[in-house]
């Protein structure tokens, strides 16, 4: 920026996003559901198409002979994922491995988005007129919640399919207190359900959102020169953070979908 701002106008103007109306055709954002983050839907697209892009590149170069380093890396991810999904469900589900390997390494991409240095991306957007622009996808609950709800879905879907409409409906009218109490246990399989992409989004969000306010807090509040020191040491920790919250992501779907598959 160009002129001189203070911090609080330094720490709103990074977390405010890229936000386009589509009801009034506006780029502003008035708090309504018509509101589109542009900026967390592009980095997250990006991301998630160099994802495939990439796995496709290796998985179309692959030789049983000596690996080179892009396919030890994919091949370990893939081990690492299929060792968890077999040690945690025990049925037949062609889209599980699959699906967890893709929310692992999506989510850790968009998560890995906030060790990028804080004014990189602002300012490059900002030299062709765009003011604002966050880059932590995962840090817009937007974006959480849209991968929490595609989880919750399947889990639906996989419930009904695995276990046909009259098991889902009887499953959530005896369990866990039995037919006469059928009402408690209709209320219960409710909230169990339900919490489910509140927990896998706002887990998500929260930490993400937290970590990418220190930085700004950092960046806003020290001068440059002296930046590097607790900046370098929250980066540092920041890195297994969103490890394992893209691990977390993981796992949780996993359980998920593995409990839609079985009886109680």
């Amino acid at each position: 920026m160009s002129h001189a701002v203070s911090i609080a106008q330094y720490i709103e103007h990074h977390l405010t996003h890229l936000a386009y109306n589509v009801k009034t055709s506006q780029w502003q954002d008035d708090g309504s559901f018509w509101v589109i983050n542009v900026d967390s839907l592009f980095v997250a697209w990006v991301l998630g198409f160099s994802f495939l892009f990439l796995f496709r590149y290796v998985a179309k170069r692959v030789t049983s002979g000596t690996p080179g380093k892009g396919q030890n890396v994919v091949e370990t991810l893939l081990d690492f994922v299929s060792g968890m999904v077999k040690e945690s469900f025990h049925g037949e589900c062609a889209v599980l491995a699959p699906l967890a390997l893709t929310i692992f390494c999506w989510v850790f991409l968009m998560n890995f988005m906030d060790l990028l240095p804080i004014d990189l991306l602002p300012r490059l957007f900002g030299s062709v007129g765009i003011d604002h622009f966050k880059i932590v996808p995962t840090a817009d609950p937007n974006i959480t919640f849209g991968l929490s709800i595609s989880v919750f879905l399947l889990i639906i879907f996989y419930n009904f399919k695995v276990k046909g409409g009259f098991g889902v409906l009887k499953e959530s009218l005896t369990f866990p207190f039995g037919p006469w109490l059928f009402p408690i246990n209709l209320m219960f399989r409710c909230v169990e359900e339900l919490v489910k992409p509140f927990s896998l989004s706002l887990r998500l969000f929260g930490n993400m959102f937290a970590g990418e306010l220190i930085f700004v807090l950092v960046a806003a509040m020290l001068p440059w020169w002296s930046q590097w020191m607790p900046a370098g040491a929250w980066a540092i920790f920041h890195i297994l953070i969103i490890t394992i919250q893209a691990f977390i992501f993981m796992m949780l779907t996993i359980v998920y979908l593995t409990m839609a598959h079985e009886q109680h």
